[in-house]
């Protein structure tokens, strides 16, 4: 994505036509400048970061809705959504992911969190060591391209740029597999004490899919 420049311009514009953007903007939750800023670009068939954004997320919400294991909660206009999932432990504790996408960022298409609700001491330490051990699984694949934070129960990795444009379906699609990917993990590690010879094999299997498809791997 191409980092766009904002630059203040000065417009005459009639009173009604204000007032009845300044509606539309309430009911989007937008700003008034990013509503009369979207319309002049879909008006000259200019598709603006933000509203790529907004397509990958509208198809990302469509592929993850039939997803049982994910509880996908999506708020219009927005740059990030989040997802819930139950871990089958004691007391049946949520995980929460949270996807936030960047607009015009070289490098980084965005960053994944994973956060757990819980104070479980055992549970903590064996998500850290989930986290850990996935890490190292990704640094093998993909080169250590990918940077991660750990710190308060929290992981926060990013999400890679594709060197070439992509399609917003294909984006969409590595999104939403990669969550299911890691969330398919996490839980077998966890509640069924998967080996991390298995999460390899796994792993490699879906770098193997996505070679096969469209060759994204975030």
């Amino acid at each position: 994505m191409i980092e766009m420049k904002n630059t203040l311009y000065s417009m005459m514009l009639s009173d009604d036509v204000v007032r009845e953007v300044d509606v539309m903007a309430n009911r989007l939750g937008m700003t008034r400048s990013a509503l009369v800023n979207r319309i002049l670009a879909e008006y000259v068939g200019f598709q603006t970061p933000e509203r790529r954004i907004g397509e990958i997320l509208d198809e990302v919400e469509q592929l993850l809705q039939p997803v049982r294991e994910l509880a996908p909660f999506f708020v219009p206009n927005a740059s990030s959504f989040s997802l819930k999932s139950a871990l089958q432990y004691k007391y049946r504790p949520t995980v929460r992911y949270e996807v936030q996408l960047y607009a015009g960022h070289p490098d980084a298409l965005g960053q994944l969190s994973v956060q757990f609700r819980t104070q479980s001491a055992a549970l903590t330490q064996v998500t850290a060591a989930f986290f850990l051990l996935w890490k190292d699984i990704e640094n093998r694949f993909l080169d250590g391209a990918v940077t991660y934070d750990f710190s308060g129960g929290k992981l926060v990795r990013t999400l890679q740029q594709p060197k070439t444009q992509v399609a917003v379906t294909a984006l969409a699609r590595a999104i939403s597999e990669y969550i299911q990917l890691f969330d398919r993990c996490m839980k077998a590690y966890i509640c069924t004490g998967c080996t991390p010879a298995a999460l390899m094999q796994e792993y490699a299997a879906y770098v193997r899919s996505s070679q096969q498809n469209d060759g994204i791997l975030l």
